[in-house]
């Protein structure tokens, strides 16, 4: 895969990014690793046709118990690590268990690209930009169990800011199709161009580490996927869930006393089962390695 990679080099000169200085293509962990500020572990083993989701889980164990012990070995104790590789919850999970010394709170997992899919969405549905979305959220695993949550949404519509259900106007679809839609995108776009999400992979990316580095306003929130434990919504401990979000210097902290209804609490349960039936299964592969 050296050669592919030597591809990739290739196409990060060709964009003249104006912040590149050097690039380093290697396949030693001791080199990958050395003293890394951000880490962005990409590369996970793919669910294949006939693949129980066990099988799939054992594969990425193995990965991210070594991209984790590397980071321990090798990484600066104050890296900054986000998972993209699937199944991305439970994949960071693993990996911040086997970097023990690396704080729980310096790991997460991308579920941004879900967030920017749920306010694109909205976005449609009003006729307006994005960027006039905010406060969408994303809770629980990166998969088809996720809920993309609006009743905290804010949608400005000719200048002033509405509610999403009154913007929208249309309850059925956003506890419907709307969600749906976000749940599975991911899959929508695999079948049209028999490929999975690339560039607005790399956008989301760039958005969750973007926030890390500079914050995020006083009144808006995001959606990471980060570590359960003292979160004020009731989700077991020990899960990598996403969670709505602020950053300042850095570090997050999760957005608290936002009112949950039965409806949203009954999808956030669902999701968090899925999350700790498949943390167990991953540990006890740990555990046996």
């Amino acid at each position: 895969m050296l050669t592919v990679l030597e591809g990739v080099v290739m196409e990060l000169q060709d964009c003249a990014l104006p912040l590149l200085k050097e690039i380093v293509a290697t396949d030693k962990e001791e080199v990958a690793f050395k003293d890394l500020d951000a880490a962005i572990l990409v590369g996970s083993m793919p669910r294949k046709e006939g693949m129980e989701r066990k099988d799939l889980l054992k594969a990425n164990v193995a990965i991210f118990k070594s991209q984790g012990l590397a980071l321990e070995k090798y990484a600066k104790k104050t890296v900054k690590v986000l998972v993209v590789g699937n199944p991305a919850n439970t994949n960071c999970l693993i990996a911040s268990e086997s970097a023990p010394s690396i704080p729980k709170e310096n790991f997460s997992c991308l579920t941004r690209l879900d967030h920017n899919r749920a306010r694109s969405q909205v976005a449609m549905r009003c006729g307006v930009p994005a960027s006039n979305v905010r406060n969408v959220i994303i809770w629980g695993n990166h998969s088809s169990t996720q809920y993309p949550d609006v009743h905290h949404c804010l949608v400005n519509m000719s200048g002033s800011e509405l509610a999403c259900f009154e913007a929208v106007k249309d309850d059925t679809w956003l506890k419907g199709e709307f969600i749906t839609t976000v749940q599975q995108r991911g899959a929508a776009v695999i079948k049209a161009r028999k490929l999975s999400s690339a560039m607005s992979a790399a956008k989301a990316i760039c958005d969750h580490m973007r926030d890390i580095w500079s914050g995020t306003s006083q009144d808006d929130f995001i959606s990471m996927g980060v570590y359960s434990t003292g979160n004020p919504y009731g989700i077991p401990p020990n899960l990598i869930y996403s969670f709505p979000v602020q950053i300042k210097d850095k570090s997050w902290k999760f957005v608290d006393g936002l009112a949950i209804n039965s409806f949203s609490r009954a999808k956030m349960d669902a999701t968090a089962a899925e999350l700790v039936e498949e943390r167990d299964t991953a540990l006890a592969f740990l555990k046996k390695d």
